[in-house]
């Protein structure tokens, strides 16, 4: 039987080993993703971001566990950063989500950013993929935690939470574009804190100040819609707008570390996957997902193939006159391009 055979029976070893190839992008782990692929698409991916120090992992971890209360298969995939020296990583979070331990209902992967930008490993959506098509319910995907530019995970998650905490910087950091636009659901965490009240009124103000405006993301210079068009926040309700019933973002107080708000928040995120599911908007999210997982893919596959094209005694005569300024690296790129 193979990995991902036994991955599909339930065999939680098997997943643990594939889980390993698909991280280290192994022919192994390739073969088995396209083996797993038609099995997927019925996990519900919550992506958890926000600047450190925020809770992320205690929040997760009582999200999980809240989860497994409604009897729901979970999936935690925890991204830390690497060294920049040696590329290991503390893969610290399990310590913080030690109640979930002993729990077969649970399956918890700590992944090394290794380098990679925007909140995840380059390997996350491989990873995903394994969890959603070995039967998990819900898959929560706990970014970096980089601050303002983690908005990978929006194209990754069908619902994303932006996690903010009182007195981690000033009202004007909860108005920056970037981070908080993409969120689904605005979690107000360590909420017992002093200025949690200012806290939300900020985030209340920056929603309501919003214009309608489309989310997007920009691949290769062109706009790809995201979600429908965002109008004036209405008590964290659904509104009718331009296209039909759009969610409006929710703002929810919890403090992880006691529990406190997760059953709200847990049924806020289940509203939003409902939301998604009778507007139609769950299917344009996962096209959307899957459009920049083939972008990327076409990516590598053609760099590799380049890179496989070119002798290495002209690779590095090439990169010699980079080097020298003698050539600008687009003028080498179409030059070796010329020759093939």
């Amino acid at each position: 039987m193979t990995l991902a055979q036994s991955v599909l029976a339930g065999d939680r070893l098997s997943l643990a080993r594939l889980l390993t190839h698909v991280e280290n992008d192994t022919p192994e782990g390739q073969s088995a993703l396209s083996v797993l692929f038609p099995h997927t698409g019925r996990a519900h991916l919550v992506g958890v971001t926000g600047a450190p120090g925020t809770g992320k992992s205690s929040l997760v971890n009582q999200i999980a566990l809240e989860y497994r209360k409604l009897e729901k298969r979970v999936a935690v995939v925890a991204i830390d950063p690497s060294s920049p020296f040696t590329g290991g990583a503390v893969l610290g979070d399990r310590v913080r989500m030690r109640d979930l331990s002993g729990d077969r209902g649970v399956f918890i992967r700590s992944m090394a950013s290794r380098g990679s930008l925007g909140g995840l490993a380059r390997t996350t959506a491989g990873v995903v993929q394994v969890f959603d098509a070995a039967g998990f319910d819900v898959v929560l995907i706990e970014t970096v935690g980089a601050g303002q530019s983690e908005v990978d995970v929006a194209r990754l998650a069908h619902t994303t939470l932006v996690v903010e905490a009182p007195g981690l910087g000033d009202d004007i950091q909860a108005i920056k574009a970037g981070i908080l636009e993409i969120a689904d659901i605005l979690v107000v965490n360590k909420a017992d804190r002093p200025g949690a009240d200012s806290t939300e009124r900020a985030l209340r103000a920056m929603l309501d100040l919003a214009h309608p405006v489309e989310k997007v993301f920009m691949h290769h210079g062109v706009a790809t819609p995201l979600v429908p068009p965002i109008f004036r926040v209405q008590n964290g309700q659904m509104s009718e707008g331009q296209g039909g019933s759009v969610w409006i973002p929710l703002i929810q107080r919890t403090v992880a570390t006691e529990g406190a708000g997760l059953p709200g928040l847990v049924e806020s995120i289940q509203r939003h996957a409902e939301h998604l599911r009778h507007s139609g908007e769950w299917a344009r999210r996962e096209r959307v997902r899957l459009s920049a997982e083939f972008d990327l893919f076409v990516q590598k596959v053609l760099v590799e193939r380049f890179r496989a094209s070119v002798p290495q005694e002209v690779f590095d005569q090439t990169l010699d006159l980079i080097q020298k300024r003698n050539l600008s690296p687009r003028q080498a790129v179409l030059m070796l391009m010329e020759k093939q």
